[in-house]
């Protein structure tokens, strides 16, 4: 995007007002991949009316099924895989300028930014797509992470969300070994990021030197997203999660003891193929002991090319979704639970948007569109919402995934 306006075209905000279209895709799971062919339909036909002049398809679905789509959506312009970028801009008319590198269009809030460290995975998730349409895994060299990094904060960013298809594995294929303890150091040195936030860390081989960096610097914030995937032994070894339950077990003790008070962040997969009765109490009752402080919960969804992909989908959609929602019923408890245990007490939160009456903000617990928020009066901000930055307050009532508060005076 930082691109396309540096040869002097205009992004707009509304589809209907732009002359080319360029979609970028999902291929990742049916959910994502139904949701990609629908917006293309729907552009085709603004097309068809005359609404745009050209329309082309990027990213993950492209990259997958790119000679099923040029068949079946010959309306399509073009289409580019997931690093095409300089193909996309030269066809678009304009040349594309390597001095850009590291420079971004912020397509969200300022204050609030993704940086991600990698691209692809070497991982041999039996269920997984990803590296079929990513490759392998590529680190950002440090020394780019923290000029794009300074790039952001120049550009009003106080929040650095580090995101990545692994964000563990970071390194080894650059250094020999793995350097997201060095990483986060080095962008919690730059002036001006307030927080940084850690996602999408595999346990396998979790590098624990990073957990004392996090513990030590005030702007990383004590949150991790760890997905699990499953904790029943013989699934993850189907999984090929490289992990067994008692691993995993051990990974969160450690981590709860280097990092005392941090929020996990955790997602499963529910029906994949051989989840038993047996197999899917074994997660539910993890999911008890272990009381995770966010958690999501996946449909299994069927991907060919992949190594699970000979075991077929017998398990049946609704039971898929029974197991699902009982997941998501207990996480419900657990959630209103932890937030109860938290009135009463002080917090400081970065503040998101205004939705009705109120300003919707975010602990250092909590990572944007996916966890809980924090809904503080507007009226308690005399008529000035500080939006993009940080306030005071205490906390007054909870709900399941919600928290109210007031500012403090």
């Amino acid at each position: 995007m930082a691109q396309i306006e540096a040869n002097g075209m205009t992004l707009v905000a509304e589809p209907a007002e732009a002359d080319a279209l360029i979609i970028n895709t999902c291929g990742f799971i049916d959910a994502a991949k139904e949701e990609s062919v629908n917006s293309i339909v729907e552009a085709v036909e603004m097309k068809k009316r005359g609404d745009i002049r050209q329309l082309f398809v990027a990213g993950c679905l492209s990259e997958r099924y790119r000679a099923d789509l040029e068949k079946e959506l010959p309306e399509v312009d073009r289409f580019f895989g997931v690093t095409d970028f300089r193909a996309i801009i030269e066809t678009l008319g304009g040349s594309y300028k390597y001095e850009l590198l590291g420079e971004r269009h912020l397509s969200s809030p300022s204050h609030s930014a993704y940086l991600k460290i990698s691209e692809g995975c070497d991982r041999p998730c039996s269920f997984c797509a990803i590296p079929i349409m990513r490759g392998q895994h590529v680190s950002t060299p440090i020394e780019k992470l923290v000029h794009e990094a300074t790039f952001l904060r120049e550009k009003g960013t106080k929040e650095l969300i580090l995101i990545a298809q692994d964000t563990t594995y970071y390194g080894l294929d650059l250094y020999g070994e793995r350097r997201l303890p060095r990483l986060l150091g080095e962008l919690a040195d730059i002036d001006g990021i307030e927080w940084i936030r850690l996602m999408y860390a595999y346990p396998s081989r979790f590098p624990l030197e990073a957990l004392d960096v996090m513990r030590e610097r005030d702007n990383i914030c004590r949150y991790i997203d760890i997905p699990l995937q499953h904790a029943d032994d013989a699934l993850l070894k189907s999984m090929r999660r490289g992990i067994t339950r008692r691993a995993t077990e051990e990974l969160l003790t450690e981590i709860r003891h280097r990092l005392p008070g941090a929020a996990i962040r955790t997602t499963f997969i529910v029906g994949y193929p051989g989840e038993t009765e047996e197999s899917f109490r074994t997660l539910h009752d993890f999911v008890a002991e272990q009381q995770f402080d966010r958690l999501g919960v996946f449909l299994y969804s069927r991907e060919e090319n992949t190594t699970a992909d000979i075991l077929g989908d017998p398990i049946p959609h609704e039971v898929k979704e029974q197991r699902r929602d009982a997941l998501m019923e207990l996480q419900s408890g657990i959630s209103l639970t932890k937030n109860k245990a938290r009135i009463g007490d002080d917090m400081r939160v970065l503040c998101d948007r205004i939705e009705g009456d109120f300003i919707v903000a975010r602990s250092e617990f909590d990572a944007p569109e996916v966890d809980n928020e924090v809904l503080v009066p507007l009226g308690d901000f005399n008529g000035s919402p500080p939006l993009g930055d940080f306030v005071d307050v205490a906390i007054t009532d909870a709900e399941e995934y919600d928290l109210m508060a007031s500012k403090r005076r």
